[in-house]
């Protein structure tokens, strides 16, 4: 059986949800290749699909121990409130593929759509994106300041997330405007985790990864 040999980078697995996610995490490769080694998967999918490949794909199973983070990369809406007790039993279940630590799996989460994320690479509001109209509004927004825009277009959405400094302020500032409804705390827990997913309030937790990779940076 072959094994991987731990890289001075920390190794992140990413799961997407669409191509829009596959772009933006494309741009993260490039941007902060020489502080960490993302694998981006190819083919779109998320929780399940994860489950899938690390019970029976061995390029998968058998580099669990040099995994530190898997991230998946989507939308929250209100579809989707009732999946998060299944998301999280193979949340638990990924996490436990390494012992000591085990592996960090990090939820990568906007509302409605990703536009929204990229949005807040250049300003900071908080609209309601619930129905087809909202998400479709913030998408029209957004080709107001970047009119070539499309899903899935790297070149562009690399040109956005160069602005990923101001996404990062506004996005925390989203998370935060959600303590006075509630939210149980800023720190990246189970229990916030499920609230976000369950309440479908308008934010992004995108930033956390991106804080984690500035972090990776040698200090200046």
């Amino acid at each position: 059986m072959p094994h991987r040999t731990r890289s001075v980078k920390p190794y992140v697995i990413v799961f997407c949800e669409g191509e829009s996610e596959q772009a933006y995490t494309d741009f993260l490769k490039k941007e902060f290749h020489d502080v960490v080694s993302i694998k981006r998967v190819k083919t779109t999918g998320l929780f399940e699909e994860a489950d899938s490949r690390f019970k029976k794909d061995r390029t998968y199973r058998d580099y669990t121990e040099v995994t530190d983070e898997i991230w998946f990369f989507f939308d929250v809406e209100e579809k989707d409130k009732t999946f998060w007790d299944a998301r999280l039993k193979i949340i638990r279940r990924l996490r436990s593929l390494r012992k000591n630590p085990g592996i960090k799996v990090r939820l990568l989460m906007t509302t409605g759509c990703m536009e929204y994320w990229l949005m807040l690479h250049y300003e900071m509001y908080i609209p309601s994106i619930q129905t087809i109209a909202d998400k479709q509004h913030v998408i029209q927004r957004l080709k107001t300041i970047e009119p070539n825009y499309r899903k899935g277009n790297e070149e562009v959405t690399a040109k956005i997330a160069q602005h990923y400094p101001t996404a990062v302020t506004n996005a925390r500032e989203t998370v935060i405007r959600l303590l006075q409804e509630g939210l149980p705390g800023m720190e990246d827990t189970d229990e916030r985790n499920g609230w976000l997913c369950r309440k479908c309030l308008t934010f992004s937790t995108v930033y956390e990864a991106i804080d984690f990779l500035v972090s990776l940076k040698p200090k200046m």
